[in-house]
């Protein structure tokens, strides 16, 4: 699914779990991996991951290195690497990623930003697409 450039924290992976029934408004910034199942009003920036659960409620605009969404989102979202949005979610702004992935079911309105991969972040690997003859 999303490439780790570094060792997972914790066991399942997550530096920081927010769970339903927080509410948290402001600015808030992090490393490593981070869910929100909870309720955010404000500002969410990161270079890493940003997921937000299928009861996560976001007011505000997200900068991060890669985004899943699987709750709702009213702002811009802004990634990277990658922005995923599962079916279960609902997005009323503004993504822009080099790669964006929309599942069957989104409600979506907003517009669609496919940028250029930033130099900084780790290009995929490429695959040699060349012709080697095969000895008989």
């Amino acid at each position: 699914m999303f490439k780790r450039r570094r060792k997972p924290a914790g066991s399942n992976g997550l530096t920081a779990f927010i769970d339903e029934g927080s509410e948290i408004e402001g600015q808030y910034t992090f490393s490593g991996t981070v869910m929100l199942n909870g309720r955010f009003k404000g500002e969410i920036s990161t270079t890493d991951m940003l997921i937000i659960g299928d009861k996560g409620v976001i007011n505000g605009d997200i900068r991060a290195g890669q985004v899943l969404v699987s709750g709702e989102v009213v702002g811009n979202v802004s990634a990277a690497e990658r922005i995923e949005l599962k079916r279960t979610a609902r997005v009323f702004g503004d993504v822009e990623a080099p790669v964006v992935v929309v599942e069957e079911g989104v409600l979506f309105e907003g517009h669609c930003r496919m940028t250029k991969v930033n130099p900084n972040t780790e290009a995929l690997p490429t695959r040699d697409l060349s012709v080697v003859p095969i000895k008989r």
